[in-house]
């Protein structure tokens, strides 16, 4: 049986199918590979907390300052009638005292207790004022003594007692204060020097209250 030969355009032909069934194998292959699954979406970014802002620190009050304790006592309880006596005879207890003196006249701005005993024979006067003023005004009161007047050791220890006289004019004035609180100013006429005030000033503090 003879052979039977195909033409070279035969040949072609089945070659350019062999070809069109490969590319569509592919191309079906390569269809399937590109389907990926979707991709996730993208997380959303998780709320950040809140800061809120740090409450205002609130403004400390002001301190309030210190008021005075107010001061009272019998006249005859601060010298008594004894005692005055003992320092001059002639003088008595001045009803309706009202003080001329600055500083005994500022211990009753500060709620204290003015006392004046006059000498009948002479007119002299001595005034008495005694006062428990705040802190912050006793210290000025000290201070203002301190710089206008001289220490007398004689009256007290410091800082239990702290002592000062001066001479102003035809009046000496004692000011003495004492660690408990109190300020007591004694003025007079009769006062010439820190030595004559020493009975009254060892009178008022041993009548006070502790």
């Amino acid at each position: 049986m003879s052979r039977m030969h195909r033409s070279p355009a035969v040949r072609s032909a089945k070659a350019a199918a062999a070809f069109l069934v490969a590319v569509a194998a592919t191309a079906a292959f390569a269809g399937c590979a590109a389907e990926s699954p979707a991709p996730s979406s993208t997380p959303s970014a998780s709320p950040s907390p809140s800061s809120s802002a740090p409450a205002p620190s609130e403004t400390p009050s002001a301190t309030p300052e210190p008021t005075s304790t107010p001061f009272s006592a019998d006249c005859d309880t601060l010298i008594t009638p004894d005692q005055i006596y003992e320092f001059n005879a002639n003088f008595g207890l001045e009803e309706g005292f009202e003080p001329s003196s600055t500083d005994v006249a500022a211990t009753v701005a500060a709620g204290g207790t003015a006392c004046g005993w006059l000498n009948q024979t002479s007119g002299e006067v001595i005034q008495l004022g005694v006062a428990t003023p705040a802190g912050p005004a006793l210290d000025a009161a000290r201070n203002q003594a301190a710089s206008g007047s001289s220490a007398v050791p004689t009256y007290g220890t410091p800082p239990a007692v702290e002592g000062y006289f001066r001479q102003s004019g035809n009046s000496g004035e004692a000011q003495i204060f004492t660690e408990s609180g109190y300020w007591i100013v004694i003025d007079s006429n009769a006062l010439f020097e820190p030595g004559d005030a020493q009975q009254l000033v060892e009178a008022v503090l041993s009548n006070l209250p502790a």
